[in-house]
């Protein structure tokens, strides 16, 4: 079986990461959508209710499944007997970060492959860093992330 970990804070889940999770949802037998305790990102939601919203967000695929982790991502990837680590780039700024992330993991795990995806063009803007910051300023960010996760938003705000 070919399962891929789709790691991330996912503070929140966007439009564009649910993209990159349907592509791979057709690439793989399982896709794993592994979110980051991240404490030292100071996250808006907590991991529950980032689990949440991306499992409200990913419930129409059956081969998706969503869970937590405050480990090291590569012992995680191992303990799901994972190959593979799929990670976004929207842009040229990412390579850079994105490259050094996965030459470092394949020095730490050389059996463990990064795959790097695109979201759709309509998406490639988006971040959620981006999103939480209009939604903390009462900007409309229904065409970035599903109608709940903006509600979930506004309810922070």
């Amino acid at each position: 079986m070919k399962i891929a970990v789709y790691p991330g804070t996912f503070d929140p889940i966007t439009l564009g990461h649910i993209d990159l999770v349907d592509r791979a949802s057709r690439l793989f037998d399982q896709v794993i959508v592994a979110i980051a305790a991240n404490p030292n990102k100071k996250p808006l939601f907590s991991l529950e209710e980032r689990r949440e919203l991306a499992a409200q967000s990913l419930v129409r695929y059956k081969n998706v499944k969503i869970e937590g982790f405050d480990s090291l991502l590569l012992d995680y990837v191992k303990k799901e007997k994972a190959g593979v680590i799929l990670r976004g780039l929207r842009a040229v700024a990412d390579f850079d970060y994105e490259f050094q992330l996965a030459s470092m993991n394949r020095f730490l795990n050389p059996d463990i492959e990064s795959l790097f995806l695109m979201p759709s063009e309509k998406y490639m803007y988006i971040s959620a860093s981006l999103v939480r910051e209009i939604a903390f300023l009462k900007g409309d960010v229904s065409g970035f992330v599903p109608e709940h996760v903006a509600k979930a938003l506004y309810e922070k705000g």
